[in-house]
């Protein structure tokens, strides 16, 4: 592990410091899981812009997946 130092504003420390009394844990290993959880999102995000980018490069075609219709079982209602 590698010690960094950073700027918080004040408010956001408090609200931080808060948050770990009730978590029971420590200000670093709140920030790693934030940090952990925001690298997370962003790879999503990336992960659906290329996937919106793909259908718009290439859009469904109408009876594209027509045949796929018979293997669809939702069952009796």
């Amino acid at each position: 592990m590698k010690t960094i130092q950073m700027t918080i504003d004040e408010p956001l420390l408090d609200e931080v410091d808060q948050v770990i009394q009730d978590l029971k844990t420590t200000r670093s290993a709140f920030i790693r899981s934030a940090l952990q959880l925001a690298v997370r999102q962003h790879a999503i995000s990336k992960l659906e812009q290329q996937h919106a980018e793909g259908y718009a490069k290439y859009p469904i075609t109408p009876g594209e997946f027509d045949i796929w219709e018979s293997e669809q079982a939702w069952g009796e209602p």
